[in-house]
């Protein structure tokens, strides 16, 4: 029997997952289908037991149901407990959903390929303290770096250091990104502040990595600015698709399938859309 995924979400139109999973789906020859469906706000649980009783195998998880999914689910992994929010749901044999979250090992995959090896004792400035710094978060503190985090609302970036890390961390506002940047190690900006076409001004990079999460036309304007400034950018993409591959690998149990293979071709994609 063919085993069918899909992403969730509204809207979903746009999203690259599909041609990321029938990537490796068609590589690997599997019997298996994976789609894009709308699932509109306030809809998930209907929507859960509908794809449970048509026997999905899985479901990526985006935009607005990452935290109403958790409302149905009847486990999580310790990743989601910490973050708040699931990007991966796995049917169980009784028809229930198991949740995790595969965006913060995305990004620690995302930084190997860049050559970050590993963030023990790095000094990493995060830019946000949204849902995608959540993620960011859990993964970094996990590894072991010390944290920055910068926030319009001071606040929220306390809380979110105090619910997503296990260890103490600085933080502070937006306004002191000159004052922190010489000290970080790297940069990851988690904000949607590129989107309107506005963009961070950053001092000198002098190599060092700035880590954007946004790509395509989104992050084009802070990636531009970055490069000016000299640092070495990477944007979101790689970080997608490997998440999406941790995903992958949860739902076939198998090893990571090839992400470069899967990211030339979201390239390529986006490219056509310019």
């Amino acid at each position: 029997m063919i085993q069918r995924l899909a992403v969730i979400g509204d809207p979903v139109g746009h999203s690259l997952s599909p041609q990321i999973h029938m990537t490796w789906i068609d590589a690997q020859k599997r019997n298996a289908s994976y789609e894009s469906i709308r699932v509109p706000k306030g809809e998930a649980d209907r929507a859960l037991q509908d794809f449970a009783r048509k026997e999905f195998r899985g479901l990526n998880v985006t935009l607005p149901h990452k935290e109403a999914v958790l409302e149905t689910v009847s486990d999580r992994s310790p990743a989601v407990e910490a973050i708040g929010a699931a990007n991966t749901l796995t049917r169980n044999p009784d028809g229930s959903w198991r949740a995790d979250n595969t965006d913060a090992p995305g990004l620690m995959c995302a930084l190997e390929r860049v050559g970050v090896s590993s963030v023990d004792g790095k000094t990493v400035l995060v830019l946000g303290a949204g849902g995608a710094a959540r993620a960011a978060l859990y993964a970094l503190d996990g590894g072991g770096a010390d944290l920055i985090v910068l926030n319009r609302t001071v606040e929220k970036a306390g809380m979110v250091i105090e619910t997503c890390c296990e260890r103490d961390h600085r933080f502070g506002p937006l306004e002191d990104i000159d004052r922190h940047a010489d000290k970080a190690d790297f940069i990851v900006n988690t904000t949607s502040a590129g989107h309107a076409g506005e963009h961070f001004v950053l001092p000198d990079g002098n190599g060092r990595l700035f880590f954007e999460m946004s790509y395509g036309a989104p992050g084009k304007a802070q990636i531009a600015h970055a490069k000016a400034q000299g640092w070495e950018v990477e944007d979101g993409l790689g970080m997608l698709v490997c998440q999406a591959a941790a995903s992958f690998r949860i739902w076939f149990d198998c090893d990571l399938p090839d992400i470069e293979m899967a990211l030339e071709a979201c390239r390529e994609t986006l490219k056509l859309h310019e």
